[in-house]
């Protein structure tokens, strides 16, 4: 039996708009018809065509000048785009993949207030496993989880939690004041990973890694856990890399721009590396 062809569904001009539209998001300071057409190598004539129609339409703006700017429709449909992303559902090839690789138990974390709180776990396949459970809250100062939020939050807003932060030694290994523990996150955030070396609770080891948002935000992270036997500090550091790639693919997966991260973080070296490559390499 012969097989039908597939069917082409491609609209010539709707691509050609949509590539267009393309071409604002890369340019903040906004184009003239006469640069996108330079830049599309498309007539000027038909290049006017699509900026009218989508500026009637809400997708651009058009200044006294004659350049083109994203308008509010673009604003609008990015908001409700980004609302609907569920980081659960993007997050969980990646997660699965972590559980088979270390055969432990992988966790995926949000932050809430003064809180990191289990939003997806996938347990160790291993008989001596971690006891957690998807909306258990942990405190951010002495988990690992947790840390790798506060470690990658701006200055400012580092500054205003942490006054707030009330640190209680929960193990002999907590930090017990705030110059250990910002000592503590500086080291986070050089490293772009964290640890929790039984400083939650004892022979607990985990480590983990930030989450990015289409902001630039860290609001979540992804962990490894494993009872303090299978988990000597060796091994966590072997972790790490795979944990790092695994926050960072995640973190396309929600919209991330990789720009953002030679701003906000070290993962990314001078020498031109780019940050997946750094979080592979990374120790």
């Amino acid at each position: 039996m012969t097989a039908r062809p597939k069917r082409n569904y491609d609209i010539t001009a709707l691509q050609r708009g949509l590539k267009l539209l393309n071409l604002f998001s890369e340019s903040p300071r906004g184009l003239t018809a006469k640069q996108v057409a330079a830049s599309s190598r498309l007539p000027v004539s038909t290049v006017h065509r699509f900026l009218a129609n989508l500026v009637t339409a809400g997708f651009l703006n058009r200044d006294l000048e004659g350049t083109h700017h994203l308008g509010i429709a673009c604003f609008a449909i990015g908001q409700a785009a980004a609302g609907q992303l569920d980081i659960r559902r993007l997050s969980l090839p990646h997660l699965r993949e972590l559980n088979q690789q270390t055969r432990e138990t992988i966790h995926l974390t949000v932050r809430h207030g003064m809180s990191a709180v289990y939003v997806e776990k996938l347990d160790s396949p291993e008989p001596l496993r971690i006891h957690s459970r998807i909306g258990a809250s942990v405190p951010l100062y002495c988990t690992a989880v947790g840390k790798v939020m506060l470690a990658f939050m701006p200055a400012d807003e580092q500054d205003h939690v942490l006054s707030q932060l009330e640190l209680k030694r929960l193990t002999p290994n907590t930090a017990g004041s705030l110059q250990e523990l910002k000592a503590e996150l500086f080291r986070v955030r050089k490293n772009g990973y964290a640890s929790d070396l039984e400083e939650h609770e004892l022979h607990i080891r985990c480590v983990a890694a930030p989450i990015w948002d289409h902001t630039g935000s860290v609001q979540s992270s992804v962990s490894i856990t494993a009872p303090s036997l299978r988990m000597p500090v060796a091994r966590l550091r072997q972790l790490a890399p795979l944990i790092q790639t695994a926050g960072l693919q995640i973190s396309a997966e929600l919209g991330y721009q990789p720009a953002g991260l030679r701003s906000r973080s070290s993962v990314e070296g001078r020498d031109g590396k780019t940050a997946l490559q750094l979080a592979r390499m990374a120790v």
